[in-house]
């Protein structure tokens, strides 16, 4: 009988020794179960076929051609990775729906010895249960907002915060996005649900009783949408701010953005939508400091031209709760350090 489960947490808390995404790498690549390996029983241009013909020729004939499919692709499975898998393995395979892709994988497995299960829904099951605990139920979380101008380091005190025992999630880790204009990363981002499945886990992975730093963010982090459960629970969280002088701000994101604003070709294309809200002088002018190499001058005038006055415009402080704020001199290692103390040490006294 396949595995029934009825909340995130028993999913996650599974207690097979492997989970197996017999979905296509298509299918796997958009979101699957965390810790998943994908063996497919199909191929994407395999699935293709087969639903071509289901719908064009005749259901029989799709079952029948992607049977031999499947069954030639999973000797191929049992032939390579799972070759080396003992008597006591016990995996837990799922397709999209439960049904025929994992339920012969499956049969074939069992009848080799291993103690194989299959998710009954399969994705859809999983998938679901991430729906519920983002979209559906309110978070039991505590948020505190990290907040500051542009180039504060926010991002990289994140980790530097964990290593002193303070919750965080990095929802722009999460999204592979910087959070601004200039930040794409080259992996690019992940779909949707497989950023929600992300952060799903890592509040999962969150004692409730404790509160959670996260970065201030829009509701868009590039093409990723937050959660509406989490955007609100963002939106009425207090915040700690941290500053610094412009010129460690320009220094900090010089290093941090060079990858971007080093390269004047690439960075015209970027900066193309500012043409009309700052003006083609400006932004001509920011291309040259690219072409000069002056990458601090390039991040000062960003900042100051640019992120700060866009930072002022979306957010009021003022009109927010604050519940410290801390300035930094300097942004490189020792000055991050000291404000991940001064930070750390007023989360743990809430």
């Amino acid at each position: 009988m396949p595995v029934a489960f009825s909340s995130l947490d028993a999913i996650l808390n599974h207690g097979f020794d492997e989970v197996i995404d017999v979905r296509s790498p298509a299918e796997f690549a958009e979101d699957h179960m965390p810790g998943a390996i994908n063996l497919p029983a199909l191929d994407n241009a395999q699935r293709a076929k087969v639903g071509t013909i289901y719908k064009q020729v005749s259901p029989f004939r799709a079952r029948k051609i992607g049977a031999g499919m499947v069954i030639r692709n999973v000797a191929d499975h049992i032939d390579g990775p799972l070759q080396e898998k003992d008597g006591a393995w016990r995996p837990l395979v799922y397709c999209w729906r439960g049904g025929q892709r994992s339920g012969v994988f499956r049969t074939i497995l069992s009848e080799i010895g291993w103690r194989a299960e299959t998710v009954k829904g399969g994705y859809t099951t999983f998938r679901r249960l991430v729906n519920k605990a983002l979209h559906e139920t309110p978070l039991p979380h505590s948020f505190v907002l990290l907040d500051g101008y542009t180039g504060t380091a926010k991002t990289e005190l994140l980790p530097r915060l964990q290593a002193r025992d303070i919750q965080v999630i990095d929802l722009e880790g999460l999204a592979q996005h910087r959070g601004s204009l200039l930040g794409d990363m080259p992996e690019g981002q992940p779909a949707q649900k497989g950023f929600e499945t992300a952060l799903a886990v890592a509040l999962h992975r969150c004692d409730p009783s404790r509160p959670v730093v996260v970065e201030a963010e829009s509701s868009k982090i590039g093409r990723i949408n937050l959660p509406k459960s989490v955007w609100t629970a963002m939106l009425a969280a207090p915040r700690i701010t941290v500053s610094a002088p412009a010129q460690a701000r320009a220094a900090y994101l010089a290093d941090t953005y060079r990858d971007i604003i080093s390269d004047p070709e690439s960075l015209a294309k970027r900066l193309a939508p500012l043409r009309r809200l700052r003006g083609h002088a400006t932004v001509e002018r920011w291309i040259s400091l690219s072409r000069e190499n002056a990458l601090v001058a390039l991040s000062h005038a960003l900042m100051v031209e640019h992120y700060d006055p866009a930072y002022a415009k979306s957010r009021r402080i003022d009109e927010l709760e604050v519940i410290a704020s801390f300035e930094a001199d300097r942004l490189d290692e020792t000055g991050q350090e000291r404000l991940a103390d001064q930070i750390a040490d007023c989360i743990k006294q809430l």
